[in-house]
């Protein structure tokens, strides 16, 4: 016997909603846009908040993002994607 639950045709609409065009191409650019970054963070060892309360959990996922931040500047850095003397002199010009 297969049994449901009352969120059963919830789902089941969400389901018929998602196969359209429309939705297909908005979880594309989702795919590309926002889920990389919380991947590759879960991916380098942060699983869950260490704080309680939402000013100390924002705070400290903004320290995680700013972590995040930082190792993709020093590894464009490094692999000379950004060269430092062009942003300076781009800098100075404006």
């Amino acid at each position: 016997m297969i049994r449901t639950d009352r969120h059963e045709a919830i789902r089941q609409a969400m389901n018929r909603k998602m196969e359209t065009k429309e939705a297909k191409a908005v979880y594309e650019r989702r795919k590309v846009i926002a889920e990389p970054p919380f991947g590759q963070i879960k991916n380098s060892g942060f699983r869950g908040f260490s704080v309680r309360g939402k000013e100390k959990v924002a705070g400290e996922f903004s320290l995680v993002c700013s972590a995040y931040n930082f190792k993709k500047i020093v590894k464009s850095v490094s692999t000379g994607s950004i060269r430092l003397e062009e942003a300076k002199r781009l800098k100075m010009a404006a």
